[in-house]
């Protein structure tokens, strides 16, 4: 089988490991069911009392079957299961599935039995689902593996619940709406499979063509990550996550679990719905439909108020409805009584028959202004449901975005039916259509969205990470776990965020000294690495103008620190130039989730930062384009753009700051919280008066604590061509775009066809970003840069993709005919080599026409093995056997 999962969702031969003949036990459920779903594949029931199931020969075990089997679905007593497992494992079996319960949600008892299985299944590489899981419905391998006692029709939407429960409700649902699956799986309690093993499975099979998911919780975050940001792309990804606040009401603040899942959602191009109303009404409509490319709406309505509903509801998602073009409206005059209302709402008026509904329904769906349309029906005296559903259902194209809404009880029922049973989704209220077809359309502007090309920086960023190193590692060797605000900001200036100039003082002469220095007025603060909130012993005085004022707030303020804290170590005081009245006080922060690692947070500052919450959060790595988006989405956003007598900011020094603070924490997983509140806004400038850091020794190295793998500068390599021309061998960013736009316009047409084995003459966007927007986890491509006094221009690229779990990698090579024989090429092969090894990649491929010549030359020369693939020649690396260069 091509793919390790194709055992368990294509299987030739199941066996059923607690089969019984009792006709109310799941192990005879499990039987019929497969038997009854038509599954063509060999069934071996196996139970050791029983030597015929339901006409079937049984056998005591699942290595007396003797002959090969690919999937075991495991009914027993969970203590029984470990013994099972290693005895398939033992059988040669490659996947599972685990309907026992009473694993770890029963506590450390279940805990070890399913550490027991994970155990039994390493041993022989077999993959499983559950424990606990509710099984497996595969319609396109005719697989009905549970004891649910639906079955789905086949289509193209794939299910992954966490619930077991869960999926008996979507099943009865979809029944009824005629919506069919081509995968459905019940989770469990992830022992082995989790959500991004069934993802990057699901990504390549073109039966799933959307994935919709129930979700509690998430276990190896970052793979998750990796798999979503993968797949997002090519198909819809849409998810309801239950528990959006912890038992208790914990998890508030920047530490909220629910806005960590917002933020890697977002990051990962998955669309988020919030209610299991919700994810059923957009399930049906991937089930039926492509998604909107657009959020231009039509409306057809034969009442004034259901209309208004729907625009409304437009509202709420900041859309209107699409404005008609006087094409449109003409054609819709021609159809409509005199009296209509030209709009949109298309109010069809209350006497509306079916023939009325079909005219103005075969304009709409004409009209391009229309990405989609809702179809409204409600109960008046000239309503025919059936018949208007009929004309509906006859005119709407298979895929088309067309919602119907037949607002009514009983009397609707006839009507639905024939809708549904036509592809076309129905929805019970306007508001539910138009939330429907927004939250499909989202998807489209997502993706759009994570397809942009972020502008380059006006400048490369420049950071002091040994200077930054330096001083929090001496905290470190103290002993402590904070920072003073003296040492927070000079960690801060390592990475060029500005702050206001602060100097120590010992002494009161010391303050007076230091304050002539800076020019008064100053700022005088207590500095103690011990008392962290100052305002409790009224450590901090502004607007101190004189040397005499600076000697009395220095004895007052070391008078009530020790008063407060006598035990307390107490440095003095921190003199700080004073700033002019800000435009606006900002709050950057980031604090380190143990799941989701670094969480960005920006919004409005200042001490009523806390009570108002106007932040948004994001996770890093971040770039100028994600930056920008992070601070549109508050409030104070508005006022940064200017607004009465507040002069406009300076936005893009702003998302560089915040491009600034995601380094930093991207470099070091010591930092488990910072905070800059506030950030002024001055004059055009951006000033931290405040800072805060909390350090503790990292678990892990960097950048392994972020689940969104940064760019990876370690493989930056300053090289020359044989001609002495100097060039940067450096991973490829996505702002490289025009750059890679440019080289292509330098290769032949040869040169093309040997790269991409086909003729390629124009360069969209949308391929252009598939090469520049790399998940770093997955695939890297290493670009050979021009360097002064040379232009900088893109003279090859070898490129790099792993599999997901890292055990094997696909290699390209391509260099523009300009740089051709000079040495290029095998450079950047060597390159790629060097990074699969560094990735623990077991094994390198790569297919190369048999005419490109040069190409099997150089790759022998590198140590690849060639062999012939029907018109391709595969090369082939073992890196576990080749020796390092």
């Amino acid at each position: 089988m091509a793919h390790p999962l194709d055992a368990l969702f294509q299987p030739e031969a199941v066996a059923i490991v607690g089969a019984s003949p009792r006709p109310d036990s799941f192990g005879r459920r499990l039987l019929e069911n497969l038997l009854d779903y038509g599954f063509p594949g060999r069934i071996y029931p196996v139970n050791p009392r029983h030597e015929e199931i339901v006409g079937l020969t049984c056998y005591p075990g699942v290595a007396a079957i003797g002959q090969p089997v690919d999937l075991a679905v495991i009914a027993v007593p969970i203590a029984q299961v470990p013994a099972v497992i290693g005895e398939c494992g033992t059988a040669g079996v490659p996947a599972a599935v685990i309907l026992s319960t009473g694993g770890r949600e029963v506590g450390p008892a279940g805990e070890k039995l399913e550490a027991d299985i994970r155990a039994a299944a390493a041993r022989s590489g077999l993959r499983f689902l559950g424990p606990g899981s509710w099984g497996v419905l595969c319609p396109p391998s005719r697989l009905a593996v549970t004891f649910l006692p639906l079955c789905a029709k086949p289509g193209h939407l794939a299910f992954i619940s966490q619930s077991g429960a869960m999926c008996s409700s979507i099943l009865g649902w979809a029944t009824q709406k005629n919506i069919g699956f081509s995968h459905f799986i019940s989770l469990g309690s992830k022992g082995d499979l989790d959500f991004a093993d069934l993802i990057d499975y699901l990504g390549n099979q073109e039966a799933a063509r959307s994935i919709i998911i129930y979700m509690e919780n998430l276990t190896r975050h970052r793979k998750f990550m990796s798999a979503c940001r993968s797949v997002s792309r090519v198909k819809p990804i849409i998810v309801v996550k239950a528990g959006r606040r912890p038992a208790g009401g914990a998890g508030e603040g920047l530490g909220d679990e629910d806005a960590a899942y917002d933020a890697a959602f977002r990051r990962a191009g998955i669309i988020r719905v919030e209610t299991v109303g919700q994810l059923f009404r957009c399930a049906e409509a991937l089930g039926k439909m492509a998604p909107p490319v657009r959020g231009d709406l039509g409306i057809i309505t034969n009442a004034r108020a259901p209309g208004l509903m729907a625009v409304d509801a437009l509202a709420r998602w900041d859309q209107a409805p699409a404005a008609l073009r006087p094409e449109t409206q003409a054609e819709l005059a021609a159809v409509l009584p005199p009296h209509w209302t030209p709009g949109n709402p298309i109010d069809i008026l209350g006497d509306a028959d079916p023939e009325r509904y079909a005219r103005v329904l075969d304009v709409a769906l004409k009209a391009p202004e229309f990405a989609g349309l809702v179809i409204i029906l409600s109960p008046l005296a000239q309503t025919d449901p059936v018949q208007t559903a009929k004309v509906v259902a006859a005119r709407v194209p298979p895929g088309r975005p067309v919602f119907a809404v037949w607002m009514g009880g009983d009397e609707m029922a006839g009507g639905l039916k024939i809708l549904n049973e036509a592809g076309i989704p129905t929805l019970e209220t306007p508001e539910q259509a138009v939330d429907t077809f927004m939250e499909m359309y989202s998807y489209s502007r997502r993706l759009k969205v994570l397809q942009e090309t972020p502008p380059r920086l006006p400048r490369e960023i420049t950071v002091n990470t040994r200077q930054a190193r330096a001083y929090l590692d001496h905290c470190l060797w103290e002993g402590r776990s904070s920072l003073t605000e003296l040492e927070s900001k000079a960690v801060l200036a390592a990475y060029g965020i500005p702050a206001n100039l602060t100097v120590a003082a010992a002494s009161a002469a010391d303050a007076v000294r230091e304050a002539r220095n800076l020019g008064y007025p100053v700022v005088l603060k207590i500095h103690s690495p011990d008392i962290l909130h100052k305002s409790e012993v009224h450590g901090v005085r502004f607007y101190l103008r004189t040397d005499e004022e600076v000697r009395l707030a220095y004895d007052e303020m070391m008078q009530a620190a020790r008063a407060r804290y006598p035990e307390a170590t107490i440095w003095g005081v921190t003199v700080q130039t004073q700033e002019p009245e800000a435009d606006c006080e900002l709050l950057l922060g980031c604090r380190q989730h143990p799941n989701f690692g670094p969480l960005i947070r920006f919004g409005l500052g200042g001490v009523m930062a806390e009570v108002l919450q106007d932040w948004a959060v994001d996770l890093p790595p971040l770039n100028l384009h994600l930056a920008h988006s992070l601070i549109r989405k508050t409030r104070v956003h508005r006022v940064l753009l200017g607004y009465r007598d507040i002069p406009p900011a300076n936005l893009d020094l702003l998302a560089e700051i915040l491009v600034r603070l995601s380094h930093l924490v991207t470099d070091f997983p010591e930092i488990v919280d910072l905070l800059i509140n506030p950030l002024m806004v001055v004059g055009g400038r951006f000033v931290a008066v405040d800072a805060h850091l909390e350090i503790r020794s990292a678990a892990v190295p960097a950048p392994r604590h972020l689940i969104i793998a940064p760019y990876p500068n370690q493989y930056e390599t300053a090289w020359m061509l044989r001609d002495g021309t100097p060039v940067l061998l450096r991973p490829m960013r996505p702002e490289d775009e025009p750059l890679v736009f440019e080289f292509l316009q330098k290769c032949s047409d040869d040169t093309l066809y040997f790269r991409y084995f086909r003729r390629i003459k124009n360069w969209t966007h949308e391929m252009l970003v598939r090469f520049t927007q790399n998940d770093y986890d997955r695939e890297i491509g290493l670009m050979a840069v021009g360097q002064p006094p040379g232009p900088e221009v893109m003279m090859g690229v070898s490129r790099l993709v792993m599999d997901a779990d890292h055990r094997t990698a696909e290699f390209a090579i391509i260099v523009a005919d300009p740089w051709q024989g000079k040495g290029l090429g095998p450079r950047l092969v060597q390159g790629a080599i060097d990074i699969a090894r560094d990735q623990g990649i077991r094994k390198l491929y790569g297919d190369v026409l048999p005419q490109n010549q040069p190409m099997l030359d150089l790759a022998r020369r590198l140590g690849f093995t060639l062999k012939r693939r029907d018109d391709m020649m595969r090369l082939e690396m073992d890196l576990e056997a080749a020796p390092s260069a």
